[in-house]
């Protein structure tokens, strides 16, 4: 799993990011937001505690690494 831990740069991004769609549901009301707006929201906040994202996992499986060369 060591390989999948993504960078402190890119986990306070997703903090951010989680943070802000958080507040959004939150201003709008939680029942009214469609629940799809709960998925990256978790998400991003998974990815900023653990440091490991789910959708860069994703993204490396269907693309590839990218390679500088």
């Amino acid at each position: 799993m060591e390989k999948y831990k993504i960078s402190r740069a890119m986990r306070f991004f997703f903090l951010v990011a989680g943070s802000l769609l958080w507040v959004g549901i939150w201003l709008t009301g939680f029942t009214t937001v469609h629940w799809l707006l709960y998925i990256p929201a978790v998400f991003f906040l998974f990815a900023a505690a653990t440091g490991i994202c789910p959708g860069m996992i994703v993204s490396n499986l269907l693309f590839g690494k990218r390679s500088d060369g």
